[in-house]
């Protein structure tokens, strides 16, 4: 039973790590052979993982020539294009310039249900609104509306809001964060005062953010 544990917490960690260094995708955004590779990992990991008598050897080392392999295609996807294309795809038009390419759909055989799900999905209840609908390689697909049913932006309007900036998390569930204090050139007694204003202390905050325009969101712990 011992010996199960540690195996998994080995594995567990081994694949963490591998995942880690594969880079940082949502599933909806792995490519093919990344997607295969990560199914892959996942097989490897569980037989040594759950049968004691599987040197776990046999689950480590397919692993790691996994990942090297994952690398080394990914190394090969930056400096070539056209394999590149072979390895990940090209993105295919399924809407072109208001009009549905039909040979598209069926080569990516998609139906007409599931593209207006997937419109939706982009907020897009129309497909009289889609001027452009791209199936990308990781099958995410990119919706450009017709430029008459596009939302006004301020810009569009002349309307230029002030520079918000990057809010910073001071206070996570009681904990001070102390490296981002320090990023906005302030001290723990400056934090205190802050707080004090919510009528706490900083470790009794469940959160406390400070944006780009100095403005400070504080809710408190609730009690056990």
């Amino acid at each position: 039973m011992l010996a199960t544990l540690i195996r998994a917490i080995i594995l567990y960690i081994l694949v963490l790590i591998t995942m880690r260094l594969m880079g940082k995708r949502e599933i909806g955004q792995l490519q093919p052979f990344e997607l295969a590779i990560s199914i892959m990992i996942a097989d490897l990991a569980s037989i040594p993982m759950s049968d004691v008598g599987v040197p776990i050897f046999n689950g480590i080392i397919p692993i790691l020539g996994l990942l090297i392999m994952q690398m080394f295609i990914s190394f090969i996807n930056m400096r070539s294009i056209s394999i590149r294309s072979i390895i990940s795809g090209k993105p295919t038009i399924l809407i072109y310039r208001g009009k549905i390419d039909e040979k598209a759909l069926k080569k990516e055989k998609i139906t007409l249900n599931e593209l207006q799900e997937r419109l939706r999905q982009n907020s897009v209840f129309s497909i009289a609104d889609v001027e452009y609908a791209i199936l990308e390689t990781s099958g995410q697909l990119t919706v450009i509306q017709k430029p008459e049913k596009k939302m006004l932006t301020p810009g569009d309007l002349n309307i230029y809001p002030e520079y918000e900036g990057l809010p910073y998390d001071l206070v996570l569930d009681g904990k001070i964060m102390s490296n981002n204090l320090k990023a906005i050139g302030k001290d723990y007694n400056w934090l205190k005062k802050q707080v004090e204003k919510f009528k706490m202390k900083p470790e009794e905050a469940l959160i406390v953010t400070f944006d780009g325009k100095e403005q400070i969101f504080c809710q408190k712990k609730e009690r056990k």
